[in-house]
């Protein structure tokens, strides 16, 4: 079972939407997040190098043709992370969804 951990680093939408992306991928390719995330180059480059920097993705630069292609895809640490952020926003669902205990003053 995963341990319930907020992570402020993948917290913001534009973090956590590329997490959640790259968690159901072994790999992506850099155009397809930027289409599927609807982010300008330099603001996805921005947000993979700052997960990178926390170990929580790796990026491959390859050559196709004459092309340089970008892709990357989520650590373990990165996994652990996502996973642990997800479960700690659930345990605040499920917290906000139970019904109050006893009488209140």
């Amino acid at each position: 079972m995963t341990e319930a951990r907020f992570d402020e680093l993948i917290h913001p939408i534009t973090r956590l939407s590329l997490v959640a992306t790259l968690a159901a991928a072994d790999w992506a390719e850099f155009a397809f997040l930027k289409d599927r995330l609807q982010l300008s180059d330099s603001a996805l480059s921005k947000q993979l190098t700052t997960l990178e920097d926390a170990g929580y993705v790796t990026t491959e630069r390859r050559l196709s043709g004459s092309r340089r292609k970008v892709r990357a895809r989520l650590t373990s640490a990165g996994r652990d992370a996502f996973n642990g952020h997800i479960a700690a926003l659930q345990a605040v669902v499920t917290d906000a969804a139970a019904p109050p205990e006893g009488p209140r003053a």
